[in-house]
């Protein structure tokens, strides 16, 4: 399958004005008609960027980005985290969408940051906080945390595809962090 996408740098800078039109907006201002619908369930899907985000309700990739039907590809997991599951789904959407920008998008305020930094979480968490730790190492403020967590998810993702394939496609992984506050994104992580 030969697809053609947008290049990263283009992918950042429609994310970076997607962003603006959110800031100002009271709504979703991406595509959601039935037009779109039908257009991507007849033609597929050719999302320009895939989007790793935290599971949290606060934190909506697409509205955050101003995106519609078909716009971007999200994967959420609770901190952002990366195993097999998400490499696979990022690997799809590199592989067979032709997506030539990763971005890992952390958030301020972040509740798996915080349990990973100040707790010691048992159950199903455990798996998500201990993975975070390996990322924060002694880090106690939170903000610098949920950065150096980014940065360890975007090494994860870096690492498990070869240069061969970023050279090739032109595939770029960047890291950002979204504040709650305001809805903006800081894209220098």
């Amino acid at each position: 399958m030969n697809i053609e996408n947008i290049s990263a740098e283009e992918a950042i800078e429609r994310l970076r004005n997607g962003n603006r039109e959110y800031i100002g907006s009271e709504k979703c201002a991406g595509s959601i008609s039935l037009a779109r619908r039908r257009e991507t369930a007849i033609n597929g899907q050719v999302p320009y960027a895939v989007v790793i985000s935290c599971s949290d309700s606060r934190v909506i990739p697409e509205n955050i980005f101003s995106a519609g039907i078909g716009d971007l590809f999200v994967i959420r997991v609770a901190g952002n985290v990366m195993d097999d599951h998400q490499l696979g789904s990022v690997e799809y959407a590199v592989s067979h969408l032709g997506v030539r920008l990763v971005l890992v998008l952390g958030h301020n305020k972040c509740g798996a940051v915080e349990a990973a930094v100040h707790h010691d979480p048992d159950g199903y968490i455990k798996f998500i906080t201990d993975e975070i730790r390996k990322a924060v190492g002694d880090e106690k403020d939170e903000y610098k945390a949920c950065c150096l967590n980014v940065r360890h998810s975007m090494d994860i993702i870096e690492q498990s595809f070869s240069i061969h394939m970023e050279e090739e496609r032109g595939l770029k992984v960047i890291g950002a962090v979204y504040h709650i506050e305001d809805g903006t994104v800081s894209f220098d992580v």
